[in-house]
């Protein structure tokens, strides 16, 4: 059994205040992307074999053990991970791995378990996963809200610098603070205007490295629409007028980084 793990984008994501847990509030719209790591399950007799980076500290191995836990421990599964996505770009592919894990073992070993609970136990991104396509989320990112959006080619770009999550957080200033993003006036423009979004986490990102900035404006060269830092970084997306122009523009960024073209939503 194999699934395709699909990468995710932040189509405008706007910090809204500090909690009172410490986290942030934030209003964003997540939209997967055609382009993803590949997860492979295959059933054995009991326990969960995973060979991958970080061992057990892994969100694949990790969903997998919570769901044979849930489930009563029904059999066992090996886990093979092909990443094609880079690590830590703000693309979501750690979180959709485990849940690309526990739909594939939802289909292995039928069991009444609420996956939604188990992606809520392993990360904030992950129920997004469960459902793909296009959604509004609010909280940290765990209240969502399906939406219904066309199709849009689309350019993934990651060359680097690796930003941690916690330290772009961390530079967080009130300045960075926004409102609520107009969900209806992006949803609308996706197909040919420049979407009204905004990341409340390029500005600290772009202080942290300032060379992220001069990527954005590479992209933006190329006649790419609304190019945004997707999450806390340092990958960045871009519209397109159409799959070809989005391949090209892949095909110029390539030298540079990491770089391809897919459809949004």
């Amino acid at each position: 059994m194999e699934r395709l793990a699909p990468a995710k984008v932040n189509l405008g994501l706007s910090l809204l205040g500090r909690r009172p847990d410490g986290y942030h509030e934030l209003h964003t719209l997540f939209a997967q992307v055609s382009v993803g790591d590949l997860v492979r399950l295959e059933p054995t007799p009991g326990g969960v074999e995973f060979r991958g980076r970080y061992g057990k500290r892994n969100l694949v191995y990790r969903a997998a053990t919570a769901y044979l836990e849930a489930a009563g421990w029904p059999g066992g599964v090996r886990v093979e991970l092909e990443k094609r996505l880079p690590e830590a770009a703000g693309l979501g592919g750690g979180s959709s791995d485990a849940a690309a894990v526990l739909l594939l073992l939802k289909d292995l070993y039928p069991a009444p378990v609420d996956l939604f609970a188990l992606a809520r136990s392993l990360g904030a991104d992950v129920p997004f996963f469960l459902l793909g396509g296009v959604a509004e989320a609010r909280g940290v990112g765990e209240v969502l809200r399906p939406l219904e959006a066309p199709r849009v080619p689309v350019v993934l770009f990651y060359g680097g610098p690796r930003l941690p999550t916690p330290r772009v957080y961390a530079e967080v200033k009130p300045h960075d603070y926004g409102g609520p993003l107009n969900v209806e006036a992006i949803l609308n423009a996706l197909p040919g205007g420049e979407p009204p979004y905004w990341n409340s986490l390029e500005g600290p990102a772009f202080r942290l490295q300032p060379e992220l900035k001069k990527v954005k404006e590479r992209m933006q060269a190329l006649g790419l629409r609304g190019v945004l830092m997707s999450g806390s970084g340092s990958s960045f997306f871009g519209l397109a007028s159409s799959l070809e122009e989005a391949q090209e523009a892949a095909k110029a960024l390539r030298p540079l980084g990491w770089a391809r073209a897919g459809w949004l939503g």
